[in-house]
């Protein structure tokens, strides 16, 4: 009752947060950096560059299946320069257009590396996001 009430007075609608599903490797195309991703859906229009900003909806999860952050579950999405979040996310999001929803598979080197991001992302981890590119501007 109170979640609803909450989203009633700010506006804000909870969305059903993707399911974690690990791509199959023969699904995924490896970039000459290690990032891997699986096209989901295609969108249209141009890809953004690292200086643009972004809207996106994204869930993120360790390799056990462990959510650790989603704009769905906040129902609201995520606005950001691109140049400015792991390197992984900057280089998978310039490969998509608006409306396209990719799977990235994202080695440690190219997220939090060996410092990790305590206490949802361990030292050295390798994460998967499902992201949907909204916009670019």
């Amino acid at each position: 009752m109170f979640a609803k009430l909450l989203s009633l007075l700010t506006g804000r609608r909870s969305m059903s947060v993707p399911s974690f599903s690990m791509p199959a490797d023969d699904a995924l195309t490896t970039t000459a950096s290690g990032l891997k991703y699986e096209m989901v859906s295609d969108g249209e229009g141009g890809n953004p560059s690292a200086s643009d900003k972004v809207t996106v909806h994204y869930a993120g999860w360790n390799l056990d299946g462990a959510l650790f952050d989603s704009s769905y579950g906040r129902g609201q999405p995520a606005t950001f320069p691109l140049g400015g979040v792991i390197a992984g996310w900057t280089e998978g999001v310039q490969l998509m257009k608006p409306g396209a929803v990719f799977r990235f598979v994202i080695p440690s080197d190219l997220a939090y590396g060996p410092h990790g991001a305590p206490p949802a992302i361990a030292p050295n981890a390798t994460l998967l996001f499902q992201v949907e590119l909204l916009s670019v501007s």
